[in-house]
């Protein structure tokens, strides 16, 4: 068995060659780390390999300078101009410090367009314009991205619960602890709540909750038990070919999702799909719902006054 030495001087030297080669392969490909964890888990070989960050950390790490050993376009394109960058700083005084000891290599984010992620960037926009709508008093939110309550309590009191609560101190903002299974309010209490992306969570282990298969359902109950008469409730989760990604999340049948908040009543639901220039489908077909793997579907829901 390989036996690695904690320096990476000596790992590099009593590391096999086309391992070595392999890893920057992966790294040049720039694939997924977990793609590497999940072969790991396939080889005790390749576990112990990992186990050793400094040897890990050489081989993800093309070299730019010392050997003359630059296979990307990338590296090559970033010496050249941090070279370049520098030599401007001298000329002008050095403003700021450009040391290459500093560098810390970009090189993913030259697109034609602004990536973004579908699901989280239009489901909290969804969200902010129903609220612009029904304006509440106050607005309580489970364990939803923190980036839209922190957001929102500029313009609504919000309170932000959470299983791992955040430490956050905003104007505005009340942040404590929670277990959506074990929500700590009273019976038809809250007025205007949102748990968006979360539930398909719940029971999955995944953030320190106990595994448990009906999690999901657990949670519904509760977020239908505190809802206030006519209040309303805005939930968010992955909607399309039904299925659990364990430990990641669920994805939801549309229809079967909102009926399981029985008895409030479904107000509007809008669709983001998975793909596409489209930004927030209201009222979509239920064929096109279903069409999609992993789409994000937006519930605004409504308890009735009786």
């Amino acid at each position: 068995m390989l036996m690695v030495s904690a320096h990476s001087r000596l790992a590099a030297k009593s590391f096999p060659l086309r391992l070595l080669d392999l890893f920057r392969h992966l790294g040049r490909m720039a694939l997924d780390p977990r793609f590497v964890a999940r072969t790991a888990l396939k080889q005790d070989f390749l576990k112990a390999v990992l186990a050793n960050e400094p040897v890990v950390q050489l081989a993800l790490t093309p070299r730019i300078a010392g050997d003359g050993q630059v296979d990307d376009p990338r590296l090559v394109r970033f010496k050249a101009e941090f070279d370049e960058f520098a030599a401007q700083a001298r000329s002008t005084g050095e403003r700021l410090s450009v040391n290459w000891t500093d560098r810390y290599p970009c090189l993913d984010d030259r697109t034609s367009t602004t990536p973004f992620d579908r699901h989280y960037l239009y489901h909290p926009a969804w969200a902010a314009r129903i609220l612009a709508r029904t304006r509440p008093d106050k607005h309580v939110d489970i364990s939803s991205t923190i980036a839209f309550c922190s957001i929102l309590s500029a313009f609504v009191p919000t309170e932000f619960y959470d299983f791992r609560p955040a430490e956050i101190s905003l104007d505005g903002l009340y942040c404590g602890a929670a277990d959506l299974t074990r929500l700590p309010f009273e019976n038809d209490s809250v007025r205007s709540l949102s748990c968006m992306h979360v539930l398909e969570h719940i029971g999955l282990g995944r953030y320190g909750d106990p595994l448990n298969v009906d999690g999901d359902l657990k949670a519904i109950a509760e977020l239908v038990r505190v809802v206030a008469p006519g209040g309303d409730l805005l939930v968010a989760t992955p909607v399309g070919k039904p299925r659990v990604q364990f430990n990641a999340h669920r994805v939801y049948d549309h229809e079967d999702f909102a009926r399981a908040f029985h008895p409030l009543e479904l107000v509007e639901f809008t669709l983001i799909e998975e793909a596409g220039s489209d930004g927030l489908v209201v009222a979509p077909s239920s064929e096109h719902v279903r069409s999609q793997s992993y789409a994000c579907g937006c519930f605004w829901l409504r308890k009735p006054l009786s």
